[in-house]
Parts: structure tokens; C-alpha cells; sequence
């Protein structure tokens, strides 16, 4: 019989325990769960740089694995978060896929603000994510994205994500120009300017 070394198995119990939720968080509903979330972010507001504030993004899976924060400079938007135990993996890092998420949501929600067009919802087509250094645990991890390029039905996109001010990781993907969300003219969706 194979040995399991005893940090792992630590680890997945805390991962366990983590995603064991009351019986109470299961019978709420999304807007209660979302109320609540400002709840427990408010307690973390120290932790945030200032100017940066919660954004509602993503839907449920968001949900559960931000909260993310932004901060609209005039010019460009930035995206972060701060990295939780929740979001490490056993190394206490943050885990590579929190990391793919958060560039996925990067490029879309800069596109909100720094582009001309209507708003869209821009599900993804592709996404390239290349590695450059570890956001460890309690790090902020902050991303800037630009678009490239728009077609009729194309939006063609990169971005830079620092851990702590250090290169973390460079993004580029390519989204589908979706349908209109509410009439399109909304050019703080967000709610940062």
C-alpha cells in the first residue's frame, strides 16, 4: 500500500472543509448569497488597495471562487483579488486554474470600459495563459488587458497580471461577440466610474 504524505492529505481536508457550507448557505438564493458575500468582503476592505471596489462579475461560479475588485483610472480598467487559502493549491500558492480564471474574466470586463463597442457578453473561444511567477498566499494579484482587435463577430484581446508588483502571469484570447446585454449602452456595468 502507497504512503500519502500527511500535508497532502491536510490539504485536501482543509479543501473539504472549505466547500462544506451550512445547510443555511444551501437554501439561500443567489441575491441573498451575493448580499452576504459583501458582507464578508466589507471585512476584508483593509486588505484592498485603495480606490479598488467589489464587483459583481461572472455569475455563481464567480461567486464562489472571488471575490474580485476593480478600479476604473479613467483610462483603463484594473482588475484583482487577493489571494485567499482558498484559492492556493498544497504549496500554498495560488492555483494555476484560479489564476486562468481571473485572465478569462480580465479581458472581457477591460473591453467593458476601454473599447467603443456596445456591450456584449463575450463567452470565450480561446485562451492562451503563460506563466511568469507564483502569487503566494496573501498576495494581490491585479491584471491590465487591452483589446487588439474587434470584427464583426471577434474580439481579439491580451493583458499582464502582477502578483505583489512581480510579473504573475501574460494572457492573450479570442471572444465571441455575443448578444447585447440589457441595450448595450451601459459604459459603467461594473459600477466604477
Amino acid at each position: 500500500m502507497a504512503r500519502v504524505d500527511a500535508g497532502f492529505v491536510q490539504a485536501m481536508k482543509a479543501l473539504w472543509d472549505w466547500n462544506a457550507r451550512p445547510a443555511i448557505m444551501e437554501r439561500m438564493t443567489y441575491t441573498q448569497k451575493i448580499a452576504h458575500a459583501d458582507d464578508v468582503c466589507a471585512a476584508d476592505d483593509d486588505k484592498i488597495p485603495p480606490g479598488f471596489r467589489l464587483v459583481k462579475v461572472g455569475g455563481p461560479f464567480l461567486f464562489h471562487n472571488g471575490p474580485l475588485y476593480g478600479k476604473w483610472t479613467g483610462q483603463r480598467l484594473q482588475l484583482g483579488f487577493r489571494v485567499q487559502k482558498r484559492h492556493t493549491n498544497p504549496l500554498e500558492n495560488c492555483h494555476g486554474g484560479m489564476l486562468a480564471t481571473f485572465a478569462d474574466m480580465l479581458i472581457p470586463c477591460a473591453a467593458m470600459y476601454q473599447s467603443k463597442m456596445d456591450l456584449h457578453f463575450l463567452p470565450t473561444i480561446s485562451l492562451q495563459v503563460d506563466y511568469l511567477g507564483a502569487a503566494a498566499l496573501g498576495a494581490w494579484v491585479q491584471g491590465e488587458a487591452d483589446v487588439l482587435r474587434t470584427t464583426r463577430n471577434l474580439l481579439f484581446g491580451q493583458g499582464l497580471v502582477q502578483a505583489d508588483g512581480h510579473p504573475a502571469l501574460r494572457v492573450s484570447g479570442v471572444f465571441k461577440i455575443g448578444h447585447l446585454i440589457g441595450d448595450g449602452k451601459n459604459t459603467d456595468s461594473l459600477g466604477l466610474k
